[in-house]
């Protein structure tokens, strides 16, 4: 059975945010996505557990992250697919924004709604694959209209789906015609792209005998490389406002690089880099993380490579990897002091931020898509703790243009101590002197009274955040009165100042008068 509406009868209210958006520098701005599979961030349990519709949670999200200070919602994939299970990444009607939370003008009510709260909406879409589902692209008229006639060419055997035929016009029409249609039409503001590194690579998840190498030999998809410059070039050209965000997880160059520079034209990049070493490092005992240090260093030294996006987003909270709290090592006090400064790193760190809803309290279990997330844990003081403290950090990026003025730029960050296996610490600088930020991150649980740390110039610095600090659930271990400068070397610097340092904490200090 087939749906049909006509969507062109909706009235949208969103031209502020469309004049905001020409008003700003999408890239020197400030960008905190929240990642929200709809079916199960909430359910209505009441009525045997059925899904909130678009109307509802246009009554509930939007207010939840507006309160909490992100500034865009990404929402896995909402075109129409037949399972579940898929979390919608295997789509069968690339035009149909899925039924099961209402119809298209309900989603565009709930996208003009984002807007008018000030919050971009970004949507995940799935160029790379298809399903074989009778009723979707697969074999369209009996033939491989869409796909390759070759299997080796045409399917994947990791997801046990078909493959775009990107040299096909009809089809590279097809797809691009598609984007702009989320982008017109229910005026997404972002397109992030799925599984843009098997798109990219003819061998992608395949042994030997089981691909076609291209007309050079080589394993490089070249029909997908040239689709997608084409597809960015069309999209940044018409609408310059709109990210598009690769999903990609090699060291491929160029991908945020224009089009026209012979880069693939994305406008950001999904850091998977960052992300495996950061949980790697952030997983360890205490007592191994001096030993691994190089995992939270190493990302220094190609930030500027491309334009990041820093995600923790929902791949890794399921099928065993455990939740973000339940990666923390230690008891349960340690676990989410052990959060807090993760979290805090994160923010701290170069590149624009991404979260998965349930992070943000300290979801215990992992992600399942048949169950809400555990509300009920904001009942105890540590997930209300949590809560409390990402709400105050995400407020805190907003509030200092030093944490994403010069995300892509070297000038926005500085090692104060890069070698100490402790602790990471390090400047984030803004437009102005006056902007600049003190970040301290320390992973070892041992407190320290009489802690000295180099201070980028003499002044006085006030503690503007600390993860101890008694309403997070912390040891209190805290600097209430602000620190003079003092011309006493250190961290090769001339100024330092004196402090307490939290155990397993993050503390971020500011320059209130020279």
């Amino acid at each position: 059975t087939s749906l049909v509406y006509d969507i062109n009868n909706y009235k949208w209210k969103d031209s502020k945010w469309y004049k905001h958006l020409d008003n700003t520098d999408k890239y020197n701005s400030p960008m905190n996505i929240y990642e929200v599979h709809l079916g199960s961030w909430k359910r209505v349990e009441s009525e045997e557990n059925r899904f909130l519709s678009y109307l509802e949670l246009a009554n509930e999200l939007i207010p939840y992250v507006k309160e909490m200070g992100y500034t865009h919602i990404e929402i896995l994939p909402i075109e129409e697919h037949p399972f579940d299970g898929s979390w919608g990444y295997q789509v069968t009607g690339y035009y149909a924004p899925t039924s099961r939370y209402g119809n298209p003008d309900e989603f565009m009510t709930f996208v003009d709604k984002c807007h008018q709260a000030g919050i971009g909406v970004i949507l995940d879409w799935v160029p790379a694959h298809f399903p074989k589902d009778a009723h979707g692209l697969a074999k369209f008229d009996g033939t491989a209209l869409y796909e390759h006639q070759d299997p080796k060419q045409g399917e994947h055997p990791e997801w046990g789906t078909l493959i775009f035929n990107y040299g096909r016009n009809e089809v590279k029409n097809f797809l691009i015609a598609n984007a702009l249609y989320w982008i017109e039409k229910f005026h997404i503001d972002g397109l992030r792209v799925d599984a843009v590194a098997s798109m990219l690579y003819l061998d992608y998840c395949k042994n030997e005998g089981e691909w076609v190498p291209n007309k050079y030999g080589g394993r490089e998809n070249l029909d997908a490389v040239e689709f997608m410059k084409h597809m960015n070039s069309v999209i940044t050209g018409k609408h310059p406002n709109v990210h598009m965000i690769a999903e990609e997880s090699t060291s491929w160059p160029g991908v945020t690089t224009p089009a026209q520079e012979d880069g693939l034209g994305f406008t950001l990049k999904w850091n998977m880099g960052w992300m495996n070493d950061f949980l790697e490092y952030v997983e360890l005992d205490p007592i191994y993380k001096k030993y691994h240090h190089y995992n939270m260093t190493f990302a220094s030294t190609y930030a500027y490579s491309e334009k990041f996006v820093l995600v923790l987003s929902h791949d890794e909270v399921v099928h065993g990897k455990k939740s973000m709290l339940d990666k923390m090592p230690g008891d349960l006090w340690q676990k989410f002091a052990n959060l807090r400064v993760a979290y805090g790193f994160a923010m701290a760190h170069p590149g624009k931020k991404l979260l998965f809803m349930g992070g943000e309290f300290g979801q215990f279990i992992e992600w399942n898509e048949k169950r809400p997330l555990d509300w009920f844990l904001l009942e105890y003081d540590h997930h209300q703790n949590t809560l409390d403290f990402v709400k105050e950090l995400n407020h805190l990026y907003l509030d200092n243009n030093a944490l994403w003025e010069k995300d892509f730029e070297g000038f926005g960050f500085e090692w104060i101590d890069a070698d100490d296996k402790d602790r990471s610490s390090f400047i984030r600088r803004g437009e102005t002197k006056e902007d600049t930020l003190v970040v301290i991150c320390n992973f070892t649980p041992n407190a320290d009274e009489e802690f000295r740390v180099a201070v980028p110039f003499e002044g006085t610095w006030k503690e503007i955040l600390n993860s101890d600090d008694t309403r997070f659930g912390g040891s209190g271990v805290v600097n209430n009165t602000p620190a003079k400068s003092e011309k006493i070397e250190c961290n090769h610097r001339e100024n330092s100042i004196g402090l307490r340092l939290a155990p397993l904490s993050v503390t971020i200090l500011k320059c209130v008068e020279d």
